[in-house]
Protein backbone atom coordinates (compact mmCIF):
# COMPACT_ATOMS: atom_id res chain seq x y z
CA UNK A 1 0.00 0.00 0.00
CA UNK A 2 1.21 3.31 -1.07
CA UNK A 3 2.30 6.23 1.87
CA UNK A 4 -0.66 8.28 3.42
CA UNK A 5 -1.85 11.32 1.71
CA UNK A 6 -2.78 14.82 4.48
CA UNK A 7 -6.20 15.72 4.56
CA UNK A 8 -7.84 18.73 5.86
CA UNK A 9 -11.75 18.90 6.30
CA UNK A 10 -13.34 22.31 6.79
CA UNK A 11 -15.35 22.65 10.11
CA UNK A 12 -17.69 25.37 11.18
CA UNK A 13 -14.81 25.76 13.84
CA UNK A 14 -11.89 25.29 11.41
CA UNK A 15 -10.56 22.08 10.17
CA UNK A 16 -10.12 18.80 10.73
CA UNK A 17 -6.98 16.82 9.83
CA UNK A 18 -6.77 13.53 8.38
CA UNK A 19 -5.10 11.26 6.45
CA UNK A 20 -5.82 8.84 3.64
CA UNK A 21 -4.71 5.59 2.29
CA UNK A 22 -5.79 2.90 -0.72
CA UNK A 23 -8.01 3.02 -2.97
CA UNK A 24 -9.75 6.40 -3.51
CA UNK A 25 -12.82 4.69 -5.34
CA UNK A 26 -12.43 1.36 -3.00
CA UNK A 27 -14.95 0.76 -0.49
CA UNK A 28 -14.73 3.86 2.52
CA UNK A 29 -13.59 2.71 6.00
CA UNK A 30 -13.22 5.79 8.60
CA UNK A 31 -10.66 4.98 11.47
CA UNK A 32 -11.02 6.83 14.99
CA UNK A 33 -8.33 7.16 17.54
CA UNK A 34 -8.49 6.97 21.72
CA UNK A 35 -8.89 10.45 23.28
CA UNK A 36 -5.39 12.47 23.32
CA UNK A 37 -3.85 10.51 20.63
CA UNK A 38 -4.39 10.78 16.85
CA UNK A 39 -4.65 9.61 13.69
CA UNK A 40 -0.76 8.26 13.68
CA UNK A 41 -2.74 5.73 15.82
CA UNK A 42 -3.11 3.70 12.78
CA UNK A 43 0.02 3.66 10.90
CA UNK A 44 1.72 0.25 12.09
CA UNK A 45 -1.94 -1.04 11.30
CA UNK A 46 -3.07 -0.49 7.70
CA UNK A 47 -0.44 -0.96 5.91
CA UNK A 48 -0.80 -4.13 6.88
CA UNK A 49 -4.79 -4.25 5.93
CA UNK A 50 -6.36 -4.62 1.75
CA UNK A 51 -4.76 -2.14 -0.65
CA UNK A 52 -8.42 -2.03 -2.50
CA UNK A 53 -10.24 -0.12 0.40
CA UNK A 54 -9.97 3.76 0.96
CA UNK A 55 -8.74 4.37 4.63
CA UNK A 56 -9.19 7.82 6.17
CA UNK A 57 -8.38 8.61 9.42
CA UNK A 58 -9.00 11.77 10.95
CA UNK A 59 -7.48 13.58 14.13
CA UNK A 60 -10.20 14.34 16.36
CA UNK A 61 -11.15 18.14 17.46
CA UNK A 62 -8.54 19.45 19.45
CA UNK A 63 -6.04 16.81 18.54
CA UNK A 64 -3.35 16.44 16.31
CA UNK A 65 -2.97 18.83 13.76
CA UNK A 66 -6.78 19.85 13.52
CA UNK A 67 -7.96 22.94 15.17
CA UNK A 68 -9.31 23.27 18.59
CA UNK A 69 -13.00 23.74 19.04
CA UNK A 70 -13.57 27.65 19.44
CA UNK A 71 -12.97 29.48 22.47
CA UNK A 72 -15.66 28.70 25.34
CA UNK A 73 -16.96 25.59 23.50
CA UNK A 74 -16.78 22.69 25.83
CA UNK A 75 -15.76 18.83 24.55
CA UNK A 76 -17.98 16.31 24.61
CA UNK A 77 -18.93 12.98 22.78
CA UNK A 78 -21.67 13.82 21.42
CA UNK A 79 -19.72 17.02 19.58
CA UNK A 80 -17.34 14.13 18.29
CA UNK A 81 -20.21 12.32 16.55
CA UNK A 82 -21.68 15.07 15.37
CA UNK A 83 -17.96 15.76 13.67
CA UNK A 84 -17.68 12.17 12.43
CA UNK A 85 -21.34 13.32 10.50
CA UNK A 86 -19.60 16.31 9.26
CA UNK A 87 -16.44 14.35 7.87
CA UNK A 88 -18.63 11.31 5.94
CA UNK A 89 -20.22 14.53 4.42
CA UNK A 90 -17.61 16.32 3.24
CA UNK A 91 -16.04 12.87 1.83
CA UNK A 92 -19.47 12.41 0.17
CA UNK A 93 -19.67 8.92 2.06
CA UNK A 94 -23.56 7.53 2.17
CA UNK A 95 -22.58 4.04 3.58
CA UNK A 96 -19.27 2.74 5.19
CA UNK A 97 -17.47 1.24 7.65
CA UNK A 98 -15.56 2.19 10.85
CA UNK A 99 -12.51 1.21 12.87
CA UNK A 100 -12.90 2.78 16.16
CA UNK A 101 -9.70 2.24 18.96
CA UNK A 102 -10.76 3.30 22.40
CA UNK A 103 -12.54 6.38 22.46
CA UNK A 104 -12.85 6.27 19.04
CA UNK A 105 -14.72 3.11 19.28
CA UNK A 106 -17.53 4.34 22.04
CA UNK A 107 -17.38 7.67 19.02
CA UNK A 108 -18.22 5.20 15.93
CA UNK A 109 -20.74 3.01 17.69
CA UNK A 110 -22.67 5.97 18.55
CA UNK A 111 -22.93 7.07 15.46
CA UNK A 112 -23.85 3.56 14.32
CA UNK A 113 -26.44 3.80 16.30
CA UNK A 114 -27.97 7.04 15.74
CA UNK A 115 -27.27 6.59 11.20
CA UNK A 116 -27.73 2.62 11.65
CA UNK A 117 -28.25 3.14 7.81
CA UNK A 118 -24.99 4.45 6.97
CA UNK A 119 -22.75 1.69 8.32
CA UNK A 120 -21.93 -1.75 7.51
CA UNK A 121 -19.06 -2.72 9.78
CA UNK A 122 -17.89 -1.68 13.45
CA UNK A 123 -14.72 -2.75 14.36
CA UNK A 124 -14.19 -2.30 18.13
CA UNK A 125 -10.60 -1.83 19.24
CA UNK A 126 -10.22 -2.34 22.89
CA UNK A 127 -13.64 -0.55 23.16
CA UNK A 128 -17.46 -1.06 23.67
CA UNK A 129 -19.91 1.17 21.51
CA UNK A 130 -21.16 2.89 24.50
CA UNK A 131 -20.29 3.87 27.92
CA UNK A 132 -22.67 2.24 30.66
CA UNK A 133 -23.74 3.98 33.94
CA UNK A 134 -26.02 2.25 36.37
CA UNK A 135 -26.26 5.34 38.15
CA UNK A 136 -26.15 7.44 35.39
CA UNK A 137 -29.54 9.55 36.06
CA UNK A 138 -28.26 10.25 39.54
CA UNK A 139 -24.57 10.92 38.53
CA UNK A 140 -26.03 13.20 35.07
CA UNK A 141 -25.53 16.29 37.36
CA UNK A 142 -22.09 15.57 38.98
CA UNK A 143 -20.86 14.77 35.48
CA UNK A 144 -21.88 18.25 33.72
CA UNK A 145 -21.18 19.87 36.78
CA UNK A 146 -17.86 18.60 36.69
CA UNK A 147 -17.47 19.30 33.15
CA UNK A 148 -18.22 23.44 33.54
CA UNK A 149 -15.97 24.16 36.33
CA UNK A 150 -13.48 22.36 34.70
CA UNK A 151 -13.54 24.14 31.40
CA UNK A 152 -13.90 27.78 33.29
CA UNK A 153 -10.62 26.81 35.52
CA UNK A 154 -9.03 26.37 31.75
CA UNK A 155 -9.90 29.28 30.48
CA UNK A 156 -9.20 31.15 33.56
CA UNK A 157 -6.12 30.11 33.94
CA UNK A 158 -4.67 31.30 30.80
CA UNK A 159 -1.54 29.11 31.17
CA UNK A 160 0.34 28.90 28.27
CA UNK A 161 1.67 25.62 26.65
CA UNK A 162 4.90 24.38 28.10
CA UNK A 163 8.17 23.65 25.76
CA UNK A 164 9.91 20.44 26.53
CA UNK A 165 12.93 19.21 25.21
CA UNK A 166 12.39 15.71 22.62
CA UNK A 167 13.82 13.50 25.20
CA UNK A 168 11.92 14.50 28.21
CA UNK A 169 8.63 15.26 26.21
CA UNK A 170 9.32 11.67 25.31
CA UNK A 171 9.56 10.24 28.95
CA UNK A 172 6.84 12.26 30.01
CA UNK A 173 4.66 10.71 27.41
CA UNK A 174 5.80 6.98 28.17
CA UNK A 175 4.95 7.29 31.68
CA UNK A 176 1.94 8.62 31.22
CA UNK A 177 0.36 6.63 28.54
CA UNK A 178 2.04 2.55 28.74
CA UNK A 179 3.25 3.10 25.56
CA UNK A 180 7.04 1.63 24.27
CA UNK A 181 9.68 4.08 22.50
CA UNK A 182 8.72 3.69 19.03
CA UNK A 183 4.63 3.81 19.67
CA UNK A 184 5.34 7.14 21.74
CA UNK A 185 7.29 8.82 19.34
CA UNK A 186 4.67 7.94 16.31
CA UNK A 187 1.60 9.92 18.04
CA UNK A 188 3.69 12.23 19.46
CA UNK A 189 5.14 12.83 15.64
CA UNK A 190 1.61 14.38 14.78
CA UNK A 191 0.79 15.30 18.25
CA UNK A 192 3.43 18.45 18.90
CA UNK A 193 4.80 21.62 17.20
CA UNK A 194 8.27 22.24 17.14
CA UNK A 195 8.93 25.57 19.20
CA UNK A 196 12.83 26.45 19.12
CA UNK A 197 14.93 23.77 20.23
CA UNK A 198 11.76 22.05 22.24
CA UNK A 199 7.97 20.54 21.83
CA UNK A 200 4.57 21.40 22.89
CA UNK A 201 1.98 19.65 22.53
CA UNK A 202 -1.32 20.27 20.09
CA UNK A 203 -3.56 18.99 22.19
CA UNK A 204 -6.65 21.48 23.39
CA UNK A 205 -6.06 22.17 27.70
CA UNK A 206 -9.78 21.68 27.75
CA UNK A 207 -9.53 17.68 27.09
CA UNK A 208 -7.15 17.49 30.30
CA UNK A 209 -10.01 16.23 32.24
CA UNK A 210 -10.62 12.62 30.23
CA UNK A 211 -14.24 12.02 31.81
CA UNK A 212 -15.80 15.14 31.18
CA UNK A 213 -15.58 14.05 27.49
CA UNK A 214 -17.37 11.17 28.17
CA UNK A 215 -21.67 10.76 27.23
CA UNK A 216 -22.09 7.84 29.96
CA UNK A 217 -25.79 6.10 28.96
CA UNK A 218 -28.11 4.36 31.00
CA UNK A 219 -29.27 0.78 30.92
CA UNK A 220 -32.61 1.66 29.40
CA UNK A 221 -31.31 4.26 26.90
CA UNK A 222 -28.21 1.46 26.05
CA UNK A 223 -31.02 -0.93 25.08
CA UNK A 224 -32.65 1.38 23.40
CA UNK A 225 -29.40 2.50 21.35
CA UNK A 226 -28.16 -1.19 20.36
CA UNK A 227 -31.60 -2.38 19.50
CA UNK A 228 -31.04 0.12 16.12
CA UNK A 229 -27.58 -1.58 15.12
CA UNK A 230 -27.88 -2.60 11.83
CA UNK A 231 -23.73 -2.75 11.70
CA UNK A 232 -22.42 -6.20 11.80
CA UNK A 233 -19.58 -5.91 14.88
CA UNK A 234 -16.67 -6.94 15.50
CA UNK A 235 -15.22 -6.35 19.29
CA UNK A 236 -11.41 -7.07 19.69
CA UNK A 237 -10.76 -6.60 23.63
CA UNK A 238 -7.94 -6.91 25.62
CA UNK A 239 -7.33 -9.36 28.78
CA UNK A 240 -5.33 -7.21 30.69
CA UNK A 241 -6.88 -3.85 30.83
CA UNK A 242 -6.14 -0.44 32.00
CA UNK A 243 -6.27 0.44 35.90
CA UNK A 244 -8.52 3.39 34.89
CA UNK A 245 -11.90 1.59 33.63
CA UNK A 246 -15.11 3.89 33.46
CA UNK A 247 -17.15 1.02 33.72
CA UNK A 248 -17.55 -1.54 36.42
CA UNK A 249 -17.63 -5.31 36.04
CA UNK A 250 -21.36 -5.80 36.54
CA UNK A 251 -21.89 -3.32 33.70
CA UNK A 252 -19.59 -4.70 31.45
CA UNK A 253 -21.12 -8.23 31.78
CA UNK A 254 -24.59 -6.39 31.06
CA UNK A 255 -23.13 -4.81 28.14
CA UNK A 256 -22.18 -7.87 26.80
CA UNK A 257 -25.26 -9.89 27.49
CA UNK A 258 -27.10 -7.29 25.73
CA UNK A 259 -25.40 -7.01 22.74
CA UNK A 260 -25.21 -11.13 21.79
CA UNK A 261 -29.03 -11.43 22.64
CA UNK A 262 -29.30 -8.04 20.51
CA UNK A 263 -27.29 -8.35 17.92
CA UNK A 264 -28.53 -11.87 17.31
CA UNK A 265 -31.95 -10.30 16.81
CA UNK A 266 -31.41 -7.44 14.60
CA UNK A 267 -28.40 -8.94 12.47
CA UNK A 268 -28.56 -12.63 12.48
CA UNK A 269 -28.54 -12.33 8.48
CA UNK A 270 -25.38 -10.48 8.51
CA UNK A 271 -22.84 -12.73 11.20
CA UNK A 272 -19.71 -14.61 9.69
CA UNK A 273 -19.69 -18.13 11.26
CA UNK A 274 -16.83 -18.95 9.19
CA UNK A 275 -14.95 -17.18 12.65
CA UNK A 276 -15.94 -20.16 14.87
CA UNK A 277 -14.90 -20.53 18.89
CA UNK A 278 -11.92 -22.38 19.29
CA UNK A 279 -9.40 -20.94 17.23
CA UNK A 280 -6.80 -20.20 19.88
CA UNK A 281 -6.75 -16.23 20.98
CA UNK A 282 -9.83 -15.73 20.16
CA UNK A 283 -13.24 -16.49 22.07
CA UNK A 284 -16.68 -16.32 20.30
CA UNK A 285 -19.15 -14.74 22.53
CA UNK A 286 -22.09 -17.39 22.90
CA UNK A 287 -25.61 -17.22 20.04
CA UNK A 288 -23.64 -14.77 18.11
CA UNK A 289 -21.24 -15.90 15.62
CA UNK A 290 -20.23 -12.28 14.54
CA UNK A 291 -19.39 -10.64 17.32
CA UNK A 292 -15.55 -11.67 19.27
CA UNK A 293 -13.57 -10.93 22.00
CA UNK A 294 -9.58 -11.48 21.53
CA UNK A 295 -6.86 -11.87 24.59
CA UNK A 296 -4.13 -9.77 24.24
CA UNK A 297 -1.33 -8.61 26.74
CA UNK A 298 -2.61 -4.78 26.86
CA UNK A 299 -4.79 -2.46 25.90
CA UNK A 300 -2.90 -0.56 24.11
CA UNK A 301 -2.39 -3.15 21.31
CA UNK A 302 -3.14 -0.79 18.57
CA UNK A 303 0.01 1.35 18.66
CA UNK A 304 1.93 -1.09 19.84
CA UNK A 305 4.52 -2.46 17.06
CA UNK A 306 4.20 -6.20 18.30
CA UNK A 307 0.54 -5.87 16.85
CA UNK A 308 1.43 -5.98 13.57
CA UNK A 309 1.50 -9.68 13.20
CA UNK A 310 -1.70 -10.48 15.44
CA UNK A 311 -4.16 -7.47 15.29
CA UNK A 312 -4.10 -7.33 11.46
CA UNK A 313 -5.13 -10.57 10.29
CA UNK A 314 -8.36 -10.55 12.67
CA UNK A 315 -9.16 -6.37 10.89
CA UNK A 316 -7.66 -7.41 7.37
CA UNK A 317 -10.48 -9.96 6.45
CA UNK A 318 -13.59 -8.38 8.48
CA UNK A 319 -14.25 -5.58 5.86
CA UNK A 320 -14.17 -8.43 3.27
CA UNK A 321 -16.64 -10.75 5.03
CA UNK A 322 -13.87 -13.82 5.00
CA UNK A 323 -12.31 -15.81 7.99
CA UNK A 324 -8.75 -14.75 9.06
CA UNK A 325 -5.91 -17.44 7.79
CA UNK A 326 -5.99 -19.60 10.73
CA UNK A 327 -3.16 -22.40 11.07
CA UNK A 328 -4.04 -25.33 13.11
CA UNK A 329 -2.56 -25.11 16.28
CA UNK A 330 -1.33 -21.31 15.97
CA UNK A 331 -1.68 -18.93 18.71
CA UNK A 332 -2.32 -14.79 19.10
CA UNK A 333 -0.04 -13.27 21.44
Amino acid sequence: MDASTEMKLAMPWGHLAAKRWGAAEGPPVLCLHGLLDNANTFDKLIPQLPPDFHYVAIDFGGHGRSSHYSPGFLYCHYHFVIDVRRVVAALKWTHFSIVGHSFGGTVGGMFACIFPEMVDKLILLDTLPLLLDFQELDNLVTYKHQAIEHMLQIEASQKLPSVVSPPKMLQRFLEHRGLDKECGALLLKRGTTKVGSGLVLNRDPRLSMVKSCFNFVSKEQFVQFIGRLQASVLLIKAVQEDKGELITEEEKRFIMDMLRSKLQEVRRDRAFPSLCPGVPGLAALPHHPGLYTWGHEHCRILTCCRARPTLAPLVRCWPQGRSPPWEPGSTWH
